[in-house]
Order: structure tokens, then sequence, then C-alpha cells
């Protein structure tokens, strides 16, 4: 089935249009970058296309109350921002070129790796050229420990509904593991599939299906 409405064309078009109005060039990577008040108009414009925790928010904050039990810590209030706006700019700078986007959202910041960067087809082994990459991006989540991170899976809608939702688990658990090997805090990470109930594109074309398979990385701050 053609997920995308008429209504939802027309958002797309809009959220294209205030995009290429409202970006400016990042400093330190040279990517263009969209003002978070015009992000915000945009995201809530195109339903279709909403990035966010698959989790919710219930299992994040469980989460952050145990790491706070831990001895972790938590970022203070009014600090919150500046330590997300450092990560976030060292994760662009980390990850330019690489394939993979980085999106932010409030306090949150996701990153977006497409699984015909990070996977085979219908497997779950990472690429071993995909290797220096999540190295970068374990630096940082590293450096930057005061975060919950949400791995979730994604895939199209070919094949069956179960497939797809294990393939989704399998994908998640690879990258969630790596993280973990490479030094990440486990109880930092929450790992999860999704199958194919989260597309962001038409599954009906090649190029939607290939937005649509993919793994999504959410940092989330520890806050009290």
């Amino acid at each position: 089935m053609n997920i995308f409405t008429n209504r939802t064309a027309v958002s797309l078009l809009a959220g294209a249009v205030l995009l290429s109005a409202c970006t400016t060039l990042d400093p330190y990577t040279r990517e263009e970058q969209t003002s978070s008040a015009t992000k915000g108009a945009i995201i809530g414009a195109v339903s279709g296309a909403v990035i966010g925790l698959a989790t919710g928010d219930d299992a994040v904050e469980r989460r952050q109350r145990a790491l706070i039990g831990a001895g972790v810590g938590a970022i203070a209030g009014g600090s919150v921002g500046a330590y997300m706006d450092k990560q976030e700019m060292a994760l662009r700078k980390q990850l330019e070129g690489t394939g993979v986007s980085v999106s932010r959202d409030g306090d949150h910041i996701t990153l977006n790796m497409p699984g015909n960067v990070t996977f085979a087809t219908n497997s779950s082994d990472l690429r071993p050229e995909f290797f220096s990459v999540l190295d970068s991006v374990t630096l940082v989540l590293k450096e930057y420990d005061k975060t919950v991170i949400e791995v979730a899976g994604h895939t199209d809608s070919q094949g069956s509904e179960e497939y797809n939702q294990a393939l989704s688990e399998r994908r998640a658990g690879t990258v969630a593991g790596y993280l973990v090997n490479r030094g990440v805090l486990e109880m930092r990470v929450i790992p999860v599939g999704m199958g194919e109930t989260r597309p962001v594109a038409d599954n009906a074309t090649p190029e939607g299906r290939a937005l649509n398979r993919r793994v999504e990385l959410t940092m989330v701050p520890v806050t009290q």
C-alpha cells in the first residue's frame, strides 16, 4: 500500500522549500545546516518522516534513572542544550562524507545509517568498511557519556512481517553490540527492532525502500 497521501506529498514539497530557504553552512563540516526553528516546522509538517524514539519516553526514562543510580550523573537543566550542541558538532565532524546523516530534534540527536551502507542485503553482518565509521561514533559517545542511546533497526516491507521484524532486531543488536564492545557502557544502549512498522518513505519504489532500510541511533541526554 502506498503510505503517502496527496496531503503528505504537499507537506514534503513545503518542507523542501523551507529547507532550501532556511539553511546555513556549518563552518566545521561544510554541510548545509537548518535552523532549529525551521527544523521544528518541517518535522511538524511532514508526518511520514518524523524521526524519534522507537521505544518511547518511558523506556528511556527508566534507563536514565538506572544510570543516575549507578553514578553516571546527570546534566544540569540549564546545560543540556549546550551539551547536546557540542555532541552534535562532534558527530557532524566525524561523520562528514560517510553516508550517515545527523539530525536534531530538540535535545535529541539521531544518526541515520542506511542499510546499503551498513549491511549486505538480507544480512545482519556489518560491512567491514563501516567499522571505522562506527569507531568514530564510539569516540564521540564515550566523550559525551551522559546520554542514553537507542539503536533502532528498520526495514522495508519486502518479505514477511515476521522476517523483517527479526532482521531489524538482529541489525539493531549488531550495531549495539559493536558500540558496547568498543567501550560504550552497556547500560546506556537500548537496542530495538521495529521491522517495517515505521517507514519514512514509499515502499512502492526502490528509492523509498532504500530509505526505509536503516538503523537509527538516537541520543537522549540524561537529566533528572
